[in-house]
């Protein structure tokens, strides 16, 4: 325990102790996760409308534009596993997590206000070259982020139900700045010039990014315990995610999932315009999306304590998979049933994304056993490694499929670019979530195996 004592005396501020079974406050909950709501707007308007606002307004043609998003994420093979070793490595008066968040602020902004407002007259090449720098710093910021944040997350609480509170928090905030990215993607599309209204929502963006961050820095403190204790080296470290088996079946349910789930935010747009001819409405079915996805929480919550989480989430790709296969049917003027379905998927990823991060931190509890260290941001940036190249392959896949279909922005399509969107939309991500689902079946880790491995971690730790 001298480590942790150590560690407690480096913290600003003091530490706190180490966390146990009772509740997290709702504060600390809302503290934690406010840098969630900028944060969530600027991911999911990047990977909603960016492509459309690139191939639409900029003029760039989808396959190079999907090209880019595919090169951001090759470029993820390197950041994110350093990122997550260097987070769990970091010893400093703000702890592990925190000067990783702060250090986030100034790319992560000027990456945001890049891609929403490309310098005038500049040639094709140019504003290809622009888009690509501004893509690939916002994805690396974005790690710079989402890796500590999530792994700060799963050290506030031991207990498996406290951290589904809390990573319900997350997606609560998480939503809730999708509810703004959708009025910003709105006043965009009926902008008189969407460049100049894409340019001012950045910089009202970044204001409001560096505020909440800054608050979560000050509000929230970390273990002082957890100091110092990730892996002795990064191929040490990830080879233990590769050799923990709850770990590696995640992976794979990550990426299936994720290949699915990116079609919403790709296509929605596409869809509503070119196949069920409402374009207008593009915002209302996202938003039909979200609702339900966020009122579902407590539900989730409530449930994963009752059923058990693997479960839960089995039940949600399955309502998923369900709902997606559903799209393949849409045609113009399907205007209420692309709302239900989307209300239908909206209820089922609610739970995903409550129950996933919950589940990860239990498996990081089983590397702890294993070897001694805590490796959170280790596993974190293991996973949405996974995931972003699950999405990126997905844009890249889009773009690649709407060009070789015959795509032409702006026009009647013809019958086989409506094939694409549609076996997109609809075919592609349901054969995504039923593998999902089949993966998600042969994972063992529960409530009951949580338990016995946090009975031996405090035996351990006397």
């Amino acid at each position: 325990m001298s480590e942790g004592l150590d560690g407690e005396k480096n913290l600003r501020g003091g530490a706190d102790p180490r966390p146990n079974a009772s509740p997290v406050s709702l504060a600390r909950i809302v503290d934690y996760n406010l840098p969630m709501v900028t944060t969530g707007f600027m991911f999911l308007l990047v990977n909603m409308y960016l492509m459309k606002f690139a191939t639409d307004v900029l003029l760039i043609a989808p396959g190079v534009i999907g090209l880019i998003f595919g090169v951001s994420r090759i470029w993820d093979a390197v950041t994110d596993p350093l990122a997550g070793y260097w987070t769990d490595k970091t010893r400093s008066r703000l702890g592990r997590r925190r000067p990783w968040l702060l250090a986030s602020i100034i790319p992560l902004s000027v990456a945001f206000y890049m891609i929403w407002s490309p310098a005038d007259g500049l040639s094709e090449g140019g504003l290809i070259a622009w888009m690509s720098v501004g893509i690939v710093l916002f994805f690396t910021a974005m790690t710079v982020v989402v890796v500590p944040h999530q792994s700060m997350g799963a050290e506030i609480s031991d207990d498996p139900h406290q951290r589904t509170r809390i990573f319900g928090g997350r997606h609560i905030a998480w939503i809730l700045g999708s509810f703004a990215a959708l009025g910003a993607m709105f006043l965009m599309i009926e902008a008189e010039d969407t460049r100049e209204m894409a340019s001012r929502i950045s910089i009202v963006t970044v204001f409001a990014s560096c505020l909440c961050t800054l608050w979560m820095i000050v509000r929230v403190k970390e273990r002082a315990d957890y100091q110092g204790r990730g892996g002795s080296s990064p191929l040490r470290a990830y080879g233990d995610v590769f050799r923990n088996r709850h770990a590696r079946l995640l992976l794979i349910v990550f990426l299936a999932e994720s290949l699915g789930v990116a079609t919403i935010n790709a296509l929605t747009i596409y869809v509503s315009e070119y196949v069920v001819g409402t374009p207008e409405l593009a915002p209302l079915y996202i938003l039909l999306y979200m609702i339900p996805s966020a009122l579902s929480v407590p539900f989730w919550v409530w449930a994963s304590k009752k059923i058990g989480k693997k479960r839960i989430w089995i039940l949600s790709m399955l309502v998923s998979a369900f709902g997606f296969g559903s799209m393949f049917l849409l045609e113009n003027g399907d205007s209420v049933l692309i709302s239900v379905l989307a209300a239908v998927l909206g209820f089922g990823g609610g739970a995903g994304a409550v129950v996933a991060p919950s589940i990860q931190a239990d498996v990081i509890d089983f590397d702890e056993l294993q070897t001694g260290d805590r490796k959170e941001g280790t596993y974190f940036a293991a996973w949405n490694f996974v995931y972003k190249f699950g999405v990126g392959l997905t844009l890249m896949l889009t773009g690649f499929v709407l060009e070789a279909s015959g795509f032409v922005a702006n026009q009647v399509q013809s019958e086989s670019s409506l094939w694409a969107l549609k076996a997109l939309y609809g075919l592609f991500p349901m054969g995504c979530y039923l593998i999902a689902t089949l993966v998600l079946a042969r994972f063992s880790l529960d409530e009951a195996e949580h338990a016995r491995i946090r009975d031996a971690l405090d035996r351990r730790k006397g």
